[in-house]
């Protein structure tokens, strides 16, 4: 799997997620830490812990967990 090195200004949707009504979520990465994801929707700005989701980008689909570290430490 191909890793990005930062989904900051990357349009994203939630596919899987362990809370269900984060399902289906979408919008743009506007921040990014260690176990968190900040994104911008159509309904405001949202947190999303990254070990609790899976999504989906332009190119890929990425299981939160394998990313679950800061943006400059994934390869």
């Amino acid at each position: 799997m191909k890793h990005i090195k930062t989904l900051i200004g990357k349009n994203i949707m939630v596919t899987e997620a362990e809370n269900s009504s984060l399902q289906g979520i979408q919008g743009m990465v506007i921040d990014e830490t260690k176990n968190t994801l900040t994104i911008q929707t159509s309904k405001g700005v949202k947190k999303l812990i990254k070990s609790q989701v899976t999504l989906k980008t332009d190119q890929e689909t990425i299981k939160g967990i394998h990313i679950q570290k800061r943006p400059d430490e994934i390869k």
